[in-house]
């Protein structure tokens, strides 16, 4: 199930939802950590196949969520793993008390990561907070929702019209227009931007659409130029 995205980083594709009856892809990430247990970004359904792959990179020991969207099957996997910690980004805590968090993820990352993964949140919008991630190892950005690269075959109709319309398909994928607009203070914004910018990643991953193992600082560059 586990695919190999980059030096001690794996993704592992999940089942299409619907997001306001938008078909969305979804796409989880797992890094092995230097001291041998795996954290877990954004993860999809569980099944068997998962399980079994998941546990061959590592003890699973932190469950993140990237943003306050994510969060669909976060219940699964803390029952999976109750010995995991389970972090919110911000928002998701309000949103969802019945799921039990250990903490909320901030703008530094947390010591129990820190040597292999940094993490800035981009601020400034009035609807919701993305906590990006950089795994050293690879060279990679972690995006969620920010950056969106849906494949161009998948959009017909008028659904897949409207997902062009917003920027959100091929190449110049970009934010979803209406959350673009949320951002009030663009300064927050374009300061996260350049702390991923200055980890001058090579790879990105990201949940929704096409990811890149090459180029990805001049992809962020054109993607979050709206900042």
């Amino acid at each position: 199930m586990l695919q190999e995205f980059g030096q001690s980083l794996y993704i592992a594709e999940g089942p299409t939802v619907s997001f306001y009856g938008f078909p969305y892809p979804t796409r989880m990430a797992v890094v092995r950590l230097s001291d041998g247990n795996a954290w877990v970004w954004s993860p999809v359904a569980l099944s068997d196949d998962l399980v079994d792959s998941v546990e061959s990179v590592g003890p699973v020991r932190f469950i993140v969520s990237p943003n306050k969207i994510h969060h669909l099957f976060l219940s699964e996997w803390a029952s999976r793993w109750p010995d995991a910690k389970l972090y919110a980004p911000p928002g998701l805590v309000k949103k969802k008390p019945e799921l039990k968090f250990d903490a909320e993820l901030g703008d530094t990352a947390d010591p129990a990561w820190a040597t292999d993964i940094d993490q800035v949140i981009f601020h400034g919008s009035v609807a919701m907070k993305e906590v990006v991630f950089f795994h050293r190892q690879s060279r990679c950005a972690i995006v969620c929702d920010l950056i969106q690269r849906h494949n161009e075959a998948d959009m017909t109709g008028w659904k897949g019209w409207l997902m062009r319309l917003d920027s959100l398909v091929g190449e110049h994928g970009s934010t979803p227009r209406e959350w673009r607009a949320s951002f009030v203070d663009r300064r927050a914004a374009r300061s996260a931007r350049e702390k991923l910018l200055s980890w001058q990643p090579e790879r990105l991953l990201i949940a929704h659409g096409e990811c890149a193992q090459t180029r990805a600082s001049e992809i962020i560059s054109d993607s979050l130029s709206w900042i």
